[in-house]
């Protein structure tokens, strides 16, 4: 099976490397400065340090013109870009005859007063025709790149789309599990990264693991309110995309979105939360659209409200607490 991967961050690389020992892999950077130095040194330095590309790993970089004739004799396309970088991936490749999935997780940032889309929505703009889906699931790259087992959820309403990426990376350390409801999964991604942001905070200001908990479970109503809204099935959120990755990226030092609550809490702007990462973390950039989205369905999101006000720097760490605590008491259901 030949399978491109275009993007050669953490997530893109860890599995490209992943599936190199089992099928014919080509990792594209669109840097060529990044690319040379990926080539030269046999790994990624910067986004997976200490882990070796196998020898079988073969590494691409030409300009974007020239994407639709590297995909066109591939069975197998992988976007592995951060949101902000989906839309242009997907309209350049929208006549590909492969499958195609992407790997971001969150929503798109509005443009001109329009809703801030999911990927799913993405693609029904701009390439409606392509056979495509998601890769998504509770994963660190790190993990996957070592392989450590990790399970995963393949989402599309294609099923070719679903068993191509069941055969590239279903292996001994990793289980990728199928799934037609591609709106859940998309939704469970998205949402689970600004709830993780509140975790981090509740673990950084000492709260204990009772609010912990609480916020978790909380947060996953919220979840499965918004995902059913957007056309979700229910039991979807209590699998690996919803549940799982909830609670692996809430509690996981791996967790970038974790990591920004804790620096808030212990006093650090958001700016320098965001600058010491290193990396994207999405639920910063899609916690406002997640909000915004689900007030225009009537949704009541508060643990996501509390969020965005704290990124906004309407609200102290202290304050969002005392803000979730303070609400009237109501039904669990």
């Amino acid at each position: 099976m030949k399978i491109l991967v275009l993007g050669a961050g953490a997530w893109g690389t860890a599995l490209a490397v992943s599936a190199a020992a089992r099928h014919s892999v080509f990792l594209w950077a669109r840097d060529p400065l990044q690319a040379q130095a990926l080539r030269s040194q046999r790994s990624n330095a910067r986004y997976l340090p200490g882990v070796a590309f196998p020898a079988t790993l073969q590494l691409l970089s030409d300009p974007a013109v020239e994407l639709p004739r590297l995909c066109a004799d591939a069975d197998l396309v992988v976007l592995a870009t951060p949101m902000a970088g989906l839309r242009g991936l997907l309209l350049l490749l929208r006549d590909c005859a492969a499958p195609v999935a992407w790997l971001c997780k969150g929503f798109e940032a509005p443009v001109d007063g329009a809703d801030g889309l999911l990927g799913h929505e993405v693609l029904a703009q701009v390439a409606p025709r392509l056979r495509a889906g998601v890769l998504s699931g509770p994963s660190f790259a790190q993990e996957v790149a070592q392989g450590q087992p990790t399970a995963l959820v393949a989402a599309s309403e294609h099923p070719a789309v679903r068993d191509a990426l069941v055969e590239a990376f279903h292996a001994a350390s990793v289980r990728v599990y199928a799934n037609g409801d591609l709106p859940g999964v998309e939704v469970g991604g998205a949402v689970k990264n600004v709830l993780a942001i509140a975790t981090g905070l509740c673990d950084g200001l000492d709260l204990g693991l009772n609010a912990r908990a609480a916020l978790i479970t909380r947060g996953l109503a919220e979840m499965t309110r918004l995902g059913i809204a957007l056309g979700a099935q229910a039991e979807t959120f209590m699998g690996l995309s919803g549940l799982g990755d909830l609670v692996l990226t809430a509690t996981g030092d791996l967790s970038r979105n974790r990591r920004v609550g804790l620096l808030l809490a212990a006093g650090n702007t958001l700016e320098q939360a965001v600058a010491s990462l290193g990396h994207v973390a999405e639920g910063v950039y899609c916690a406002r659209t997640v909000v915004q989205r689900a007030a225009k369905l009537g949704i009541d999101m508060p643990i996501a409200r509390a969020v965005v006000d704290l990124l906004d720097g309407g609200l102290q760490p202290q304050q969002a607490v005392a803000a979730l605590m303070g609400r009237s008491a109501t039904s669990e259901r």
